[in-house]
C-alpha cells in the first residue's frame, strides 16, 4: 500500500513551518480561539491567501479543527444559533485557507431532551450552512446525551444529514482516543462507523490516558496511554484515510509517534 500521511495539530501562527518541522504532508490547526463565539481569525503572516498559497507550494494538506464551544444539536436557541453563524463562519475561513476538510464536534443535547431533536437540529444545521468544503464530523468521549459518542447517536445524526442536498459534503472523522474513552471497541469500530457513514476522510489518532468507557477525553502519547498498540495501529491501517496526532508535545515529541506509528503500520 502507499504510505499513509501522518501529521499533527500545530499552532496556527505558521502551520507551514510546523509540518515542515515534522516532515509531515499534513497538518491541522485552529483559526482563532477554539473557546470563543467571537469568530475565526487567521494568524499567519500572509493571511488566508498567502496560507493557501504558501501551503500549496510546500505540497502541504491544510485541515482546520472548529472551536469546541460549536454545539448545533443543542435545543438551546442561545447556544444553537450562535453556534450555527460561527460554524458557517469556519466554513468559509477553512475554504479560503485551501482546507482540505473542516473537523467539529458533534455536540449534545440537554439530559431531558429527545435525541431525536438533536439530530433533526444536524439535518437543519447542514440545510442551512453553505458548505464550501467538506465537513468532517468527529466523535466524541463524554456526555450521555451527545449526539456522536455511541454509535446509535451517529447513526440518527448521519440519517438525518442523509436527507439533506449537500449530504455528500458531510465527512467523518474517527478519533481513537474518543472511541476508546466513549465505549466503543476499538476492534470493530472502523467497520462499525463504516456501516453507518460509508466512509472515514480523517483519523485523529491519539492515545487515551483514561480506561476503556471513562468518558473522559485526556489524549496520551503513542504507548503511554492505556490503548493496546495493535488496535491503535489496525484501526489506522483499516480505516486507510489520513491520519493527524493530537498528541501532547512539540515536533519531536510528533516525530516519536509517527514513527512509533509507522512501525506498526
Amino acid at each position: 500500500m502507499t504510505q499513509l500521511a501522518i501529521g499533527a495539530h500545530v499552532d496556527q501562527t505558521d502551520p507551514i513551518a510546523e509540518a515542515q518541522a515534522r516532515q509531515a504532508p499534513l497538518v491541522q490547526f485552529f483559526l482563532g480561539d477554539p473557546q470563543s463565539y467571537k469568530g475565526p481569525e487567521v494568524r499567519y503572516a500572509g493571511g488566508a491567501d498567502g496560507l493557501r498559497a504558501d501551503a500549496e507550494a510546500a505540497g502541504v494538506d491544510l485541515y482546520v479543527h472548529a472551536p469546541y464551544i460549536i454545539n448545533v444539536a443543542t435545543t438551546n436557541n442561545r447556544i444553537r444559533i450562535p453556534s450555527r453563524k460561527l460554524l458557517q463562519q469556519h466554513v468559509d475561513a477553512a475554504a479560503a485557507v485551501g482546507a482540505k476538510g473542516l473537523i467539529v464536534h458533534g455536540g449534545h443535547v440537554g439530559k431531558d431532551d429527545d435525541p431525536a431533536k438533536g439530530f433533526d437540529n444536524w439535518r437543519k444545521a447542514i440545510d442551512a450552512t453553505d458548505l464550501k468544503l467538506p465537513l468532517l464530523i468527529e466523535n466524541t468521549a463524554g456526555g450521555d446525551n451527545a449526539m456522536t459518542r455511541y454509535l446509535d447517536r451517529i447513526s440518527g445524526v448521519w440519517a438525518a444529514i442523509s436527507a439533506t442536498e449537500q449530504a455528500d459534503l458531510v465527512g467523518f472523522c474517527l478519533d481513537t482516543c474518543h472511541a476508546h474513552a466513549g465505549g466503543n471497541a476499538l476492534e470493530t469500530v472502523v467497520p462499525d462507523v463504516l456501516a453507518i457513514t460509508g466512509r472515514i476522510d480523517l483519523v485523529h489518532c491519539n492515545d487515551s490516558r483514561d480506561d476503556f468507557d471513562s468518558g473522559a477525553d485526556r489524549h496520551a502519547n503513542f504507548g503511554a496511554g492505556r490503548i493496546d498498540p495493535d488496535l491503535l495501529a489496525a484501526v489506522v491501517r483499516d480505516a486507510g484515510a489520513p491520519v493527524v496526532c493530537e498528541t501532547p508535545g512539540p515536533a519531536d515529541a510528533h516525530l516519536a509517534d509517527f514513527a512509533w506509528l509507522r512501525e506498526r503500520l
